[in-house]
C-alpha cells in the first residue's frame, strides 16, 4: 500500500468552489474519507464512501460537499462548493478505514482509531470572506 497524494487545495474567496483529488495507488473498494484540520482545531471527519459506494457528509458542509470516486483512475474527489471562511483548514484524504464509514451513517463526532488506514499528507484550503 502506498500513501495517498492530496491536491487541489488553493487561497479562493467565499462562496467559490474547489475541487480537491486523492490519488491512491494503492485504491480499492475499501472505506475511504476525507477530513480537515483548521488551526487550534481537532481533526474532523467531513466525507465518507464506503465500500458499497454509500456516501455520506457532515452536517457542516451538507448540501454544499460531495464526495465521489473514479475507479478507473484510483482518484478519490471532495467537491467543494460555496466555501465558507470556516472551512479552512489542512485537508487530508485517507483509505481502508474498517468501519469508520458505516459509523458516520449515524454521527461525524468519531474518527477513526489511531493508526488505522493510509493517509496522505494533505492539502491546504483557505477561504477569505
Amino acid at each position: 500500500q502506498v500513501q495517498p497524494v492530496e491536491s487541489g487545495g488553493g487561497s479562493v474567496q467565499a462562496g467559490e468552489s474547489l475541487r480537491l483529488s486523492c490519488v491512491d495507488i494503492g485504491f480499492n473498494n475499501y472505506c475511504m474519507a476525507w477530513f480537515r484540520q483548521a488551526p487550534g482545531k481537532e481533526r474532523e471527519g467531513v466525507a465518507a464512501i464506503d465500500s458499497d459506494g454509500t456516501t455520506t457528509v457532515a452536517d457542516s458542509v451538507k448540501g454544499r460537499f460531495t464526495i465521489s470516486k473514479d475507479n478507473a483512475k484510483r482518484i478519490l474527489y471532495l467537491q467543494m462548493n460555496n466555501l465558507k471562511p470556516e472551512d479552512t483548514g489542512m485537508y487530508y484524504c485517507a483509505n481502508e478505514l474498517g468501519a469508520y464509514c458505516y459509523g458516520t451513517r449515524f454521527s461525524f463526532s468519531d474518527l477513526p482509531p489511531p493508526g488505522l488506514g493510509y493517509w496522505g499528507q494533505g492539502t491546504q484550503v483557505t477561504v477569505s470572506s
